[in-house]
């Protein structure tokens, strides 16, 4: 590896949320991490704003070429919103900024520089509606991918239902999504999901490696190059607008519905869910 590796020193950057999110600037790679592992990483407002401010400074910053975004610990990448949370209204609110970033921070925040998810562990939910969002992903061969929001009475309402069927070939992901039925880090690479999956050990190493390819090239020319193949225009995708518009109006029908109040309280309750269709 180069200087701009793992092994270059880190300098901390400061975010916001009290350490629910770690940035390190190594060379030239933005390291995020999401900082709850006994939380197995649920996204807060704290995580929210600690990884949109990351990206901020990654985006503002000349001399940071790269993102890579994992989670702490060996079990969980991203469990998904924190529900305590999200009931409680600290995933959107007045925060302007929350809105425009997206879910954690991340999943509607466009920046020019590249990124890539290390994926450490289970990626349920939200976890792999952030795999989708960013441009490459590494995994350890223990981590898991899915979206099993139907299991819960909702759907994946941060990118993922339509995301999904455009990464992966449209049946097997209709399958995922209408099952809620998870997919391997092997069956992953083999769809194309991620680029490489690796022993856990070596997550971070493999994923400064993949970021030291990219980085030997001219960091200008790779930013110019993803915002055409991503559609980015002033930190926006409007090739999107249509789709996040649509999952706004079916995700307030949805949460009208006795089966979402049902999943909500059978997940509480810890019991199977009685579902009605209406």
């Amino acid at each position: 590896m180069t200087e701009r590796s793992i092994d270059g020193e880190p300098q901390r950057i400061a975010v916001a949320g009290d350490d629910a999110v770690l940035a390190e600037q190594r060379g030239h790679v933005l390291l995020v991490t999401l900082n709850r592992p006994e939380a197995r990483n649920a996204v807060n407002r704290a995580v929210t704003t600690g990884v949109g401010e990351a990206l901020e400074y990654a985006e503002d910053t000349a001399d940071v070429w790269c993102v890579i975004i994992t989670g702490a610990g060996d079990r969980a990448f991203c469990a998904g919103a924190d529900l305590k949370a999200a009931a409680a209204g600290e995933l959107g609110g007045d925060d302007e900024r929350l809105r425009r970033w997206g879910f954690a921070g991340y999943v509607t925040h466009h920046i020019s520089k590249p990124t890539i998810a290390a994926v450490n562990g289970f990626a349920l939910g939200g976890g792999t509606e952030i795999t989708l969002a960013s441009d490459l992903a590494v995994a350890a061969d223990s981590a898991a991918f899915g979206l099993p929001e139907v299991k819960r009475g909702i759907f994946a309402g941060a990118g993922g239902a339509f995301r999904l069927p455009r990464q992966i070939p449209d049946k097997i992901a209709m399958e995922v999504m209408l099952t809620g039925e998870p997919l391997s880090a092997r069956r992953a690479l083999e769809l194309g999901l991620v680029n490489r999956i690796v022993p856990f050990d070596e997550l971070l190493p493999a994923a400064f490696a993949l970021a030291d390819r990219i980085l030997a090239n001219a960091p200008v020319a790779v930013q110019v190059t993803k915002r055409i193949a991503k559609g980015i225009t002033g930190g926006k995708v409007a090739a999107e607008d249509a789709d996040w518009a649509r999952s706004a109006t079916e995700g307030a029908f949805l949460m009208t519905t006795q089966d979402a109040r049902e999943g909500m309280r059978a997940f509480a309750e810890k019991r199977e869910p009685r579902w009605e269709g209406k």
